[in-house]
């Protein structure tokens, strides 16, 4: 069952995983904590939504923060945490493929109200880079060029001229296809196979959307 209000997701759970409305779902390993968070958000003067099944506090329509409940520790999702000032590093980035989001962790309600202070600092910090309209800047990874194909642009200048008049995003795709080969003869072969589209100025995936 969809989880559509604050209270529900309390008692409940999410409702994403069979555990959800049973004694097992992780929410309740951290009910005390929750409730706790839910009161400061709404003390910050946050709206409070439910969103993808968990609790999301917003304003304007913004989401600024989201909350977590895992296995090892219960959090606040920042969700653009990577502009906050963390001087002491209590945010937490769960990937390096994380470009905005922030985790603030708690493992026990004595950890968060040793905390709370500086949460609502953070909370408060959100709101103000929300309403000034601040930006998280979103970064592509560059994927490198293989040695394989950086032979045939050695080989064949035109080649190497038609593949960076290609857009970020058809390189990239390419790039990312030829990397994913273990083998150095697997790249070499694919390279070959993709070159007539390269000089087209075709991206990889254009022949399936021509055909669909």
């Amino acid at each position: 069952m969809k989880t559509t209000t604050v209270d529900q997701y309390l008692a409940e759970g999410c409702g994403r995983c069979k555990k959800g409305g049973t004694p097992d779902c992780v929410v309740h390993r951290w009910d005390s904590i929750l409730v706790e968070m839910r009161a400061l958000a709404l003390e910050c003067n946050l709206v409070e939504e439910v969103k993808w099944s968990v609790p999301c506090y917003t304003l304007s329509g913004k989401n600024i923060v989201m909350v977590g409940a895992f296995k090892d520790y219960c959090s606040f999702m920042f969700m653009k945490g990577a502009l906050l000032q963390d001087e002491d590093n209590l945010l937490y980035r769960q990937t390096e493929n994380v470009t905005a989001g922030r985790q603030m962790r708690f493992t026990s309600l004595g950890e968060f109200k040793e905390k709370r202070s500086i949460t609502k600092h953070f909370i408060l910090e959100a709101i103000r880079l929300e309403r000034e309209g601040a930006k998280v800047e979103k970064k592509t990874r560059q994927e490198p060029i293989p040695s394989e194909l950086q032979g045939f642009f050695d080989g064949d200048e035109g080649f190497s001229r038609a593949f960076f008049a290609l857009t970020p995003g058809r390189q990239r795709a390419y790039l990312l296809h030829f990397n994913q080969a273990k083998q150095s003869e697997t790249r070499k072969a694919r390279i070959e196979k993709c070159k007539a589209m390269i000089l087209r100025g075709e991206g990889l995936h254009d022949g399936y959307r021509k055909a669909n």
